[in-house]
């Protein structure tokens, strides 16, 4: 017998759950011990069911995803003829479930993180009171890559910055050995994977019907309509009906489904950079119909590449003479110009600072401890333990650029000595944790692998999000990465009502 101590348990001092492998052709048996309070209906369901129909089920989601094109592109990646690969994100068919008072504080805690962010992007760009409280190093903002002078003094509606937020979330033991939650990563700048929370969703109820019926799970289906409500929000004076469109880089964007998607759910436009023009301060999109004024841009483009005339002059992905229209407050970009100051990774271990001095509260979501490597004491321990911990670029995304130093050769831990020699203030590091895992339905069965969570935050008038998000799973056997990019796959997120 084998035992999966994490396998409903989602930690691994949780753990009693014993899974028996069979050898006439069965699904393997779980014999429920010990399992989490909320996951032990559906562990019960799950031991009834058999290999042969969980794979059918897999192959039937992955035939819907193809037809339907949920696909992504992997940069980098040549299939054997040389071109540019796009493949599926894998789809797991064993959610997550969460119960709901853990969510409930979760939210919580996302709603004032997420709050102060923005109070912070908005200082930022203004009086820089928490440079001048000797919070935060100025250097530490006028220093770092994503930010915009071109911001400073511009008024933005409702003062919010980063309307839609994909905040990482990880669960972890705390120093008592229980399950806790911890803010990994926070991506204000133009996050991506709701629409594989969406699809993940309509796939499960499609494929297991009568588990909605066993289990109340929250709704995440409204989430266009949140979004197209948070857009709308945001919009400029100048107008009471505004116009929304969502601005594609193009069809050969990893993400480019999702901006297609998200477009034809909330019923507005998706425009690219050749379709919009600037005239008498405001800018307009080309119809058939003619010009028509647009209000609200929720841009998937990144700054460099946002208007020519400013930022890159090469770029043919966004809009000559945008940014004095938006400087003039004529539309409204959302997410704004300059927002990637606060995700920067070496700003995020000042975020529990930032809750304190502008909310004047105790952070609900902790940071995980992090060593700044532009610092030389935080340099010399990094150093000396590299073999222990994760090292990441602090402009780093997609799970690239960092070291696994469990995982990594003596090559590449030596590699990323010389790298940290010679740039520090490019890197932190962090503890290798033990991330939770899930149970997860694999070419062998079933098998725990690594989980991460990644909630979408809508600040519009209000703060608001539906109940869960993208939970990415790390698919490969002890891997912690689990970024698309580097192969890893998605589950749905179930958030119970009661």
């Amino acid at each position: 017998m084998q035992k999966f101590d994490e396998m409903f348990a989602q930690l691994p001092q949780d753990g009693a759950v014993q899974f028996q492998a069979q050898s006439m052709g069965g699904m393997s048996q779980l014999q429920v011990q010990g399992v989490r309070d909320h996951y032990r209906t559906y562990a019960e369901w799950l031991s009834r069911q058999s290999h042969e129909m969980m794979r059918s089920r897999r192959e039937e989601a992955e035939m819907i995803f193809r037809r339907v094109g949920i696909t992504f592109a992997v940069y980098g990646a040549k299939d054997e003829d040389g071109a540019g690969t796009e493949r599926l994100i894998p789809f797991d068919l064993i959610p997550r479930i969460i119960p709901a008072d853990e969510w409930r504080r979760m939210e919580k805690g996302l709603v004032q993180r997420v709050d102060a962010l923005n109070r912070f992007i908005h200082d930022v760009y203004h009086e820089q009171e928490i440079v001048k409280a000797g919070v935060v190093p100025e250097a530490q903002i006028t220093g770092n890559a994503q930010f915009r002078r071109e911001m400073m003094g511009v008024n933005v509606p409702n003062n919010i910055y980063s309307h839609i937020a994909g905040i990482d979330i990880v669960r972890a033991p705390d120093g008592n050995g229980e399950g806790r939650y911890y803010v990994l990563e926070d991506n204000l700048r133009v996050p991506s994977g709701v629409s594989y929370m969406l699809e993940d969703r309509k796939m499960m109820m499609r494929l297991f019907p009568d588990l909605f019926s066993a289990y109340k799970v929250a709704p995440v289906m409204h989430y266009p309509d949140l979004l197209l409500e948070t857009l709308r929000a945001s919009a400029p004076s100048t107008t009471d009906d505004p116009t929304v469109v969502v601005l594609t880089p193009g069809m050969y964007n990893s993400a480019y489904f999702e901006h297609a998607f998200l477009a034809q759910q909330m019923g507005v436009e998706l425009v690219e950079g050749q379709d919009l023009f600037v005239k008498d301060n405001f800018v307009y999109m080309r119809t058939t119909r003619g010009p028509r004024r647009v209000d609200v841009i929720y841009r998937r483009v990144d700054d460099d590449f946002l208007d020519p005339q400013a930022f890159r002059p090469t770029s043919t992905l966004g809009c000559a003479g945008l940014l004095k229209v938006y400087q003039a407050g004529n539309v409204t970009l959302c997410n704004a110009i300059g927002t990637g100051v606060a995700d920067d990774k070496s700003i995020y271990p000042f975020v529990p600072k930032m809750i304190e001095f502008y909310l004047g509260e105790k952070p609900i979501l902790s940071n995980v401890p992090t060593w700044s490597c532009r610092n030389p004491e935080d340099l010399k321990y990094v150093l000396a333990n590299l073999k222990e911990l994760v090292v990441k670029e602090v402009h780093g995304a997609g799970g690239y650029g960092m070291l696994v130093g469990p995982a990594a050769s003596a090559q590449e831990i030596e590699d990323f000595r010389g790298a940290l020699l010679a740039r520090p203030d490019g890197y932190i590091a962090q503890p290798t944790l033990s991330l939770s895992s899930c149970p997860t339905f694999v070419e062998r069965g079933i098998a725990p692998r690594h989980i991460d969570l990644r909630p979408f935050v809508l600040s519009g008038r209000e703060v608001q999000m539906v109940p869960g998000g993208l939970t990415r799973v790390a698919l490969k056997e002890g891997s912690l990465v689990v970024n698309s990019s580097q192969g890893g796959g998605t589950k749905d997120t179930w958030i119970l009502e009661i």
